[in-house]
């Protein structure tokens, strides 16, 4: 991963109205983090450690981890029958299991199953509010594991959706990728360091090191100009849902983009078949940081992208969202085939 701290080569020249407005912004920063002193971004440990730690296992009170946190799931499964596929399933920040209540059931109808877990820091997982780090992939990895002991003829995917999909990057990415045959990426969080304006960079490592701890809700003019999706009720039902965290400190939002980061930089280095989603109408995934990422990945073998004219962020929860179930669907059975959506490839250029 790039270094997390921000760099002043793409500011203007010496002189110019720009550059010396952002110096005095950077040297204000400065000032902050001096007399206020700093403390590194806080960042979950495992509840155990190394030489206490246990064989993970999955029970009905959730996925059992090594360290023994305890990750609810939803389970939706076609009936008696043994599913041909299964779909591990991550959501995105501040959100929970529940992030695939609509997905679930429809794969589960055509003999997909789907098990959707809280990850660390969100939903009913341990630490809520807190920044999980490289324990989100660990975890994904031994649930993967687990899945496939559970269901060994069966086609294994991993779907993230937001930032979901940047933990499954950084982890099929890795040197030791989780045992799935697909990854699906519901518009991926991306949009790291290097792909963000630099005053949004500074600003954020200045809170993140000096404010770390406090915690804030989106503002209202926010919440009226950035729309997540355009079925209402499902946004609604999102909102009163006690599994969703409301408020996020300044030091998760600075891990996320050091997360978003290793994926928009990543995706080029995953060796499995993968299907990039993404909709037109994302106002939380710049169509920028999505471009940086696939020029980025280059030719990568076995990547395939569909972009929804009417898509927004959530797509599985959009309006159009059968439409998205049913291309997964059709590109797990065959990733040659032609998606029934007929959405297009996503624009590099």
């Amino acid at each position: 991963m790039m270094s997390t701290e921000p760099s002043l080569a793409a500011a203007s020249p010496k002189g110019s109205g720009p550059f010396e407005t952002m110096m005095r912004v950077c040297a204000a920063l400065i000032g902050i983090l001096v007399l206020s002193g700093c403390a590194a971004p806080y960042v979950q440990a495992p509840l155990l450690p190394p030489e206490r730690q246990m064989t993970a296992r999955m029970d009905d009170t959730g996925f059992v981890m090594r360290d023994g946190a305890v990750l609810p799931y939803l389970h939706w499964s076609p009936g008696d029958a043994e599913p041909w596929a299964v779909i591990v399933a991550l959501h995105g920040i501040n959100d929970s299991r529940a992030a695939f209540r609509l997905a679930g059931p429809w794969w589960a109808e055509r003999g997909i199953a789907t098990y959707a877990y809280d990850q660390r820091g969100f939903g009913d997982a341990p630490g809520r509010g807190l920044w999980p780090g490289d324990l989100m992939a660990d975890d994904l990895d031994q649930i993967v594991a687990l899945v496939r002991a559970r269901h060994p003829g069966a086609v294994i995917a991993v779907a993230g959706e937001s930032m979901g999909g940047a933990v499954a990057i950084t982890a099929f990415a890795s040197e030791t990728p989780p045992a799935a045959d697909r990854l699906i990426l519901l518009a991926p969080a991306v949009w790291g360091w290097s792909s963000q304006p630099l005053l949004y960079r500074l600003s954020l490592s200045a809170a993140a090191w000096t404010f770390g701890d406090v915690a804030l809700e989106p503002p209202a003019w926010a919440a009226d100009q950035v729309l997540p999706s355009d079925h209402l009720m499902e946004l609604i039902r999102s909102g009163r849902d006690p599994d969703q965290t409301l408020s996020t400190r300044f030091d998760v939002l600075y891990g996320l983009v050091d997360l978003m980061e290793g994926a928009g930089e990543g995706l080029g280095d995953v060796d499995v078949p993968t299907l990039f989603l993404y909709g037109a109408r994302d106002d939380l995934v710049p169509d920028r940081a999505v471009r940086q990422a696939l020029q980025r990945a280059g030719s990568m073998p076995g990547l395939r992208t569909a972009y929804y004219e009417d898509g927004y962020h959530l797509l599985n929860r959009d309006l159009q969202a059968a439409r998205v179930f049913a291309d997964v669907e059709a590109w797990l059975r065959n990733e040659g085939a032609a998606l029934p959506s007929g959405a297009g490839p996503i624009p590099v250029r």
